[in-house]
């Protein structure tokens, strides 16, 4: 049993915050993007992406050692190490002076943030099962889609005052605040009596475990499609939104609208995943979201819409793209982890590393393939969705 247990509201609540370190690094990184290009990489604009795909990848490669260390060392001490490594990537971010030493700072800083990513799942896994686990990440996500809203204003505001450099500050700041709040206020959920050896053989046994369960391989391989979606859906937002509709200096506003809207996913999904199942939740979301990515295909493809409307069509396709993610992830990771709840830490460890790493792979190119036009994200978009929902057929069986 932990040393102490919170009120449900106050756990949702930093768990949220800790879940919310991933999407502040990113997000708030956007409106960044043009000074960044500007000043380190001018002659190919296009690379500056990669300071967000980067530091995904770090958290990627972070993640597959977070939750084993977890299960051997304890929660807290994990999660609150990697805490420091993220502000040290972050510290050494705000002094780049070249695109390459930045995207290591960023990799550095992404392998941190693998510390808050895995070990608060694990938190959770240790407290809640089944479709109560799958409900309470839900308002957790709930909580933590707002950073997403405001994290571009935010970053634009800092940006306006302190330069670009101003943004990796405030991520030492925020991390800290929550490294505190975490260090004072939660017990360890993990009792000494429940840990694992750190052990190469016991390490490899976890793993073997993990690996060959079929439903988790599928949920990796579905994970990954959604997460290569998304990532590559942020890589290209700002220039869709600077380049293409020339809304640049409004692209904070847009984002946050966005980001408001795709926010009730988790709400839609807390009330009714319990009642309808987290197979069919997923399944549904892609339907819809194969639809929707395959009308904007032709849309962008025939240049029907033009001006404004191509720029509402695009803005509406962000937001349900970003909408079937809060109904899709929460739900795919409670059930790889729901068999998995004796070694969790290595559980969330090799579904979050191999799922991140292999979207990196995805979104990547997804990005980079941006020549003006949406036209390459809906594509590879809807090929993702095609393949995941493919995958999704070969889950048979619902957790309880």
């Amino acid at each position: 049993m932990p040393q102490r247990r919170l009120s449900r509201a106050e756990f949702i609540a930093l768990m949220a915050m800790m879940f919310a370190t991933i999407a502040f690094s990113i997000d708030s990184m956007l409106p960044a993007l043009p000074d960044i290009a500007h000043a380190l990489t001018p002659a190919d604009p296009n690379r500056a992406q990669l300071v967000l795909t980067s530091f995904v990848l770090g958290m990627g490669l972070g993640t597959l050692f977070a939750g084993p260390l977890s299960d051997s060392f304890g929660r807290k001490r994990v999660l609150l190490a990697g805490s420091a490594l993220y502000v040290l990537g972050a510290l050494l971010g705000a002094m780049a002076q070249s695109l390459e030493f930045l995207l290591a700072a960023r990799i550095l800083q992404g392998l941190g943030a693998a510390g808050p990513r895995v070990v608060s799942m694990a938190i959770i896994r240790d407290l809640y099962a089944g479709r109560q686990m799958a409900r309470l990440m839900s308002l957790v996500m709930m909580i933590f889609t707002l950073v997403p809203a405001f994290a571009p204003s935010m970053g634009a505001v800092i940006i306006h005052f302190a330069g670009w450099r101003g943004v990796f500050v405030a991520f030492v700041v925020f991390v800290l605040i929550g490294a505190l709040w975490l260090a004072l206020r939660q017990g360890e959920t993990l009792p000494p009596a429940a840990r694992r050896p750190l052990r190469a053989r016991g390490l490899w046994l976890a793993m073997k475990e993990v690996v060959t369960h079929r439903t988790i391989l599928i949920t990796i391989a579905i994970q990954s499609l959604v997460f290569g979606v998304l990532f590559g859906m942020l890589s290209s937002s700002q220039q869709i939104f600077d380049i293409t509709f020339h809304q640049g200096a409004n692209f904070p506003y847009w984002f946050g609208g966005i980001a408001i809207i795709a926010g009730s996913a988790s709400l839609v999904n807390a009330r009714l995943v319990v009642r309808l199942g987290m197979r069919h939740m997923v399944r549904m979301a892609l339907i819809g979201q194969l639809v929707v990515s395959g009308t904007m295909m032709v849309l962008f493809w025939s240049q029907v819409a033009q001006g404004w409307g191509a720029l509402l069509a695009f803005a509406a396709w962000q937001a349900s793209v970003f909408f079937m993610v809060g109904l899709t992830l929460g739900n795919l990771n409670a059930i790889a982890m729901e068999p998995m709840g004796h070694i969790a830490g290595m559980a969330a460890s090799v579904v979050g590393a191999l799922s991140t790493v292999l979207a990196v792979m995805i979104a990547v190119p997804l990005g980079l393939a941006f020549d003006g036009t949406p036209l390459p994200l809906a594509i590879g978009i809807f090929v993702c969705l095609l393949g995941a929902l493919g995958l999704m057929q070969l889950i048979r069986h619902e957790p309880s």
